[in-house]
């Protein structure tokens, strides 16, 4: 089970970090709320435990923005704040428990091992959809306008890295990672050549296009405005 503890305190965040490590678990820790975000959104990660008091973004906003992302990662809150207000407060914002420190690394990890119980959500439609453009996840096939798209195998799986966030940016890195698992250099051109074929079979024979770059950030589909 991976966690992702978002912590700025580093003497409490080797703490915690060391005792989750002893008990089986793999760890990222990250030290500012934007890069908590960051890493979640476009992480595999099982669990999240966040300090509330967070440099850059608070916690409490980063819990916000990834329920506003439809992101159902379960969240444990760390805060110094202790007042109910203040726990009521967390949890409305879609953490999943609460803990005040100081605190037990015991009971921290009991409530771990309790949320990492939480089953699954459901299976992903296999059905993608953006504008007329469909992406059978069953069958491997990508349809437009009733006409048949053939994709080899890395445009299938950039195509449905897309689809999977519609209107939002995938960075060029998180595509190698998600598509060529980094096996590739970095400052390889695999990425805009395999963004350029899905265009010319995606875009091109048909009037609007799906498939956009976002300067110095990465790439989106999205339906026309």
């Amino acid at each position: 089970m991976k966690v992702l503890l978002a912590e700025d305190d580093a003497k409490s965040a080797e703490y915690i970090r060391k005792g989750l490590i002893e008990n089986g678990y793999v760890v990222d820790w990250v030290k500012d709320g934007r890069e908590a975000l960051t890493y979640c959104l476009y992480n595999n990660v099982d669990l999240a435990v966040v300090d509330r008091m967070l440099p850059g973004m608070d916690g409490l906003s980063v819990v916000k923005a990834l329920r506003a992302a439809k992101s159902e990662l379960p969240i444990i809150f760390l805060t110094a704040l202790s007042d109910v207000d203040d726990r009521v407060e967390g949890l409305l914002a879609g953490g999943d428990d609460y803990m005040v420190k100081p605190f037990h690394f015991s009971e921290l990890l009991a409530r771990i091992t309790v949320l990492g119980r939480r089953p699954k959500h459901a299976a992903q439609d296999p059905i993608l959809q953006v504008h007329d453009l469909r992406l059978d996840l069953l069958s491997r096939t990508a349809e437009r306008q009733g006409q048949t798209i053939e994709l080899l195998n890395k445009e299938f799986a950039l195509l449905h890295l897309l689809m999977e966030h519609p209107g939002r940016v995938i960075s060029r890195t998180m595509i190698l990672e998600k598509v060529w698992d980094f096996s590739f250099d970095p400052g390889t051109t695999i990425v805009e050549t395999h963004i350029s074929k899905l265009r010319q079979k995606i875009d091109k024979p048909f009037d609007a296009a799906l498939i956009h770059t976002v300067r110095n950030m990465g790439y989106t589909i999205r339906a026309p405005r």
